[in-house]
């Protein structure tokens, strides 16, 4: 069995079980070699949150998934790890919604394992939505903006 069709298969097994995290171990030749693998999930927490005043700049740079129209080209995470809109902190964000962008330009960074990727665009158009926030957990396939 491959490495890939058994964290597949354990994968199933935690979501079945409902377990987040788990670790294992096997050794090999009289314990010469070890090797050890942790595999862990991040689950979803609803959190009732109260609600807070918006500033009107914010509502044009970042929303939340809309239930109205959806349509578009969503460009989906590649990975698992943290989004950023802007290449550090306080800077102008690499765009907002309403903004022209082509293809190649860089979107979004998705910080993953200490390292700084850069998401971009696979096709020229509009921002129509920005589905994430700053420093916002993601996962792999989750879309992340709207393109019109």
């Amino acid at each position: 069995m491959s490495f890939r069709s058994t964290v597949e298969s354990m994968s199933k097994i935690m979501d079945d079980m409902g377990i987040t995290e788990l670790d294992l171990e096997r050794q090999f030749l009289f314990g010469v070699y070890r090797k050890h693998i942790h595999l862990s999930k991040q689950t979803a927490t609803a959190v009732a949150m109260p609600a807070l005043p918006v500033s009107e700049n914010a509502k044009h740079t970042t929303s939340e998934p809309s239930n109205a129209d959806a349509s578009g080209y969503a460009l989906k995470s590649p990975m698992v790890g943290v989004a950023y809109l802007s290449p550090e902190p306080g800077a102008k964000p690499f765009t907002k919604v309403g903004a022209q962008i082509k293809a190649g330009d860089t979107v979004i960074l998705v910080e993953a394992m200490k390292t700084f990727n850069p998401i971009k665009s696979d096709k020229d158009g509009v921002v129509k939505e920005i589905l994430v926030t700053d420093g916002q957990a993601v996962e792999f396939d989750q879309p992340l903006i709207i393109i019109e």
